[in-house]
């Protein structure tokens, strides 16, 4: 019989296992991501005991812009399509997965965004993979601004299709790129990735701009809008809005929707194309009909309010009051806004400091962004309560501009 301990040490003598416990030893302290469970605050009142009740915190790091998780109207569609539905679709969509709120909620979609068809996904990073994949292949070209989500990078990866990366937002070096790569090979497939509303940065492209030099190279582009809906855009549609020569709009629903999940949108034939032929779309169990539910809820709830200029109306507000904290300028005009600290170390003692003062930030380091551009991720969203910035600046303190 062999013991307890003789296990472990034949599992710790594996070469390849020892690599990797070297690898995770020489990390740097401030590198290291750790997971917490955070629990919304209503539900702190069902904790045994006061002592075992959680420091309350006011989220200002999730990406629930719209405060439509905690809506009342979709919290009640999801529970009515739990109800009569069930939790889980129990297979993929060409299965028995497809239900009657999967395909009013791609009806919807296709019909708000002006697009001819909508597909959903599970998530956000599958819908991303299957938007590349449906592309680009091992013979293609793509060039990715230089800050794109590491869900188009897996997409590339994937495909095996050859890389070239423009600087951030820069259309002039995107259009050397694509005028160089035409140059080389006139009838190779050339596909081009960018973002609306860039997650960490808080940025955005000129995205009418970038269409039509996609257009004028036959280069298709995807554009990620998935921070931009519902706040971006004539009526929240985003910034792909109108901009026909867009070949697939890629959109969440884990962020102004409130719910989970994901989709692309785009003319009939590219949609047609990535039902027929898409693994990311075919080999996987179909978004949860309440999350479906909760998705075309917010949706209805966004078409009928327009949130989104008080938001950008109250973003500018904030920026404005940081800026004259003599914190740099966060860039953009959305509800994103990154303080650019430098240091991880530095960034993490924020974040400590203002989780001290009762504020939920989140300090983002490499790799997530580059080398020595850690930051706090600020988020604004429309259900915090007022006063918010003040607090927010009290906590802060002189910024290093002052």
């Amino acid at each position: 019989m062999v013991s307890k301990q003789s296990r472990f040490d034949a599992i710790n003598s594996i070469s390849w296992l020892a690599a990797l416990r070297e690898q995770l030893e020489s990390m740097k302290s401030s590198r290291r991501r750790r997971l917490r469970s955070l629990a919304p605050a209503g539900l702190a009142a069902f904790a045994p005991s006061l002592a075992e009740r959680p420091h309350t915190l006011l989220d200002l790091a999730s990406n629930d812009y719209l405060g439509l998780s905690r809506h009342p109207q979709v919290i009640l569609a999801a529970q009515a399509a739990a109800a009569s539905e069930g939790v889980g679709a129990g297979a993929s969509r060409l299965v028995t997965g497809t239900r009657p709120v999967h395909s009013a909620l791609e009806s919807a979609l296709a019909s708000w965004l002006g697009r001819e068809r909508a597909l959903l996904f599970p998530s956000g990073f599958q819908a991303n993979l299957a938007a590349v994949a449906a592309l680009a292949d091992r013979h293609s070209l793509v060039l990715a601004d230089r800050l794109i989500h590491n869900s188009l990078l897996t997409g590339i990866r994937a495909c095996g299709a050859d890389l070239r990366r423009f600087r951030h937002n820069d259309l002039a070096d995107l259009a050397r790129r694509l005028e160089a790569a035409r140059r080389r090979r006139s009838d190779q497939r050339l596909v081009v990735l960018s973002e609306s509303l860039f997650s960490m940065e808080g940025t955005s492209p000129d995205v009418a701009a970038l269409a039509e030099l996609c257009h004028r190279h036959d280069a298709a582009l995807v554009l990620d809008e998935a921070h931009a809906l519902g706040i971006l855009g004539p009526e929240g549609r985003g910034l792909g809005h109108g901009l026909d020569s867009i070949a697939l709009i890629s959109g969440t629903f884990g962020k102004a929707f409130g719910s989970g999940g994901a989709f692309l949108a785009g003319d009939a034939t590219v949609m047609e194309w990535l039902l027929q032929t898409s693994g990311a779309f075919r080999y996987t169990t179909a978004l949860g009909p309440p999350l479906a539910a909760a998705a075309l809820a917010a949706l209805e709830q966004i078409q009928a309010t327009n949130p989104g200029p008080a938001l950008l109306q109250r973003a500018r507000r904030w920026r404005d009051a940081l800026e004259a904290a003599g914190w740099p300028r966060p860039p953009g005009d959305g509800p994103i806004l990154p303080l650019l600290i430098g240091a991880d170390a530095e960034a993490l003692a924020l974040q400590e400091r203002l989780e001290a003062a009762g504020l939920l930030t989140v300090a983002i380091r490499p790799p997530t962004v580059p080398e020595g551009t850690a930051r706090l991720r600020l988020v604004l969203r429309q259900d915090l309560p007022s006063g918010t910035l003040q607090r927010l600046l009290d906590a802060l303190g002189a910024g290093p501009c002052s």
